[in-house]
């Protein structure tokens, strides 16, 4: 289900690229597979932005459905409101995958995200009570759009939650892959995700060894970041095409991250790495 990215132990990948010992490696999503290297590893199945496509992503349903589909573990991006609440969203600009156009038509702006112009409705323009007041829509065509309008944006506290019930109901522990998405700007309108994230983590109790959560980020300060903060919890380095570069990060490209050197420097601070499939 991850559809763009795989998503690869950074102790297996680097074994094809160089000698590199991961010390206090933290490789074990407990039920899904064996943390010793050399042990024949049980794929993961990742639910990308849920059941995508079959029902508006990142809903609670979308998650619920990707695990009652087989997935070990469900993948919510997060962003963030107005008022410092963490929410499942793909991005911060939501006209694609809601009907904010028709509830809210006036808040329409233009923005500078990540060096880019994007034009449209940010959910950090939005406070938490304004966003549950919009309902998902499907942004491909092509899936169904037979269940537009049927549910709510979802909070992170809420995924949380769910992943608890799910666990319980499933009689293991179902993970997730919470992606930050946009630090570096969210941060810039001083919207920081970080510390809201380790603050529902730790509420959570997900902070400890062998906690079935995996952060991911297209960037790497926020990443070594939560090393410092989280150190037991899973860390995964996204890679985007090779010649675009992490937004907080001007003087390298994705594929001089993708080198040897790259990798090395990479595995000081994450576990995995989920390189875009052409690589």
């Amino acid at each position: 289900m991850h559809t763009r990215h795989l998503v690869l132990s950074m102790s297996i990948f680097l074994t094809f690229v160089s000698s590199l010992a991961l010390a206090g490696s933290h490789l074990e999503v407990p039920g899904t597979m064996p943390a010793a290297r050399g042990m024949q590893l049980k794929p993961l199945i990742i639910g990308h932005r849920g059941a995508s496509g079959h029902t508006p992503e990142h809903t609670l349903h979308a998650y619920r459905l990707a695990v009652a589909m087989g997935a070990d573990i469900f993948e919510p991006d997060l962003v963030i409101t107005k008022d410092g609440v963490l929410i499942a969203r793909h991005e911060n600009e939501i006209s694609e995958t809601t009907d904010v156009a028709d509830v809210y038509p006036d808040r329409r702006t233009v923005k500078v995200i990540d060096g880019k112009r994007v034009e449209g409705f940010f959910t950090e323009d939005f406070t938490i009570d304004e966003i549950r007041t919009l309902k998902a829509r499907e942004r491909l065509a092509f899936r169904n759009q037979g269940e537009n309008g049927l549910y709510p944006i979802a909070t992170f506290e809420e995924v949380l939650q769910l992943r608890a019930e799910l666990s319980q109901i499933h009689g293991q522990e179902i993970g997730i892959a919470p992606e930050l998405k946009h630090s570096t700007y969210f941060k810039s309108v001083n919207l920081p995700l970080e510390d809201r994230f380790i603050e529902l983590i730790r509420k959570y109790q997900l902070e400890g060894v062998g906690a079935p959560v995996m952060v991911q980020s297209f960037e790497v300060s926020n990443l070594k970041y939560l090393r410092e903060k989280l150190p037991h919890i899973q860390l995964v380095q996204l890679l985007d095409e090779v010649q675009e570069r992490p937004a907080d990060q001007a003087a390298i490209t994705y594929g001089d991250m993708a080198t040897a050197a790259g990798m090395e420097e990479i595995a000081r601070y994450a576990d995995w790495i989920s390189p875009w499939k052409p690589y």
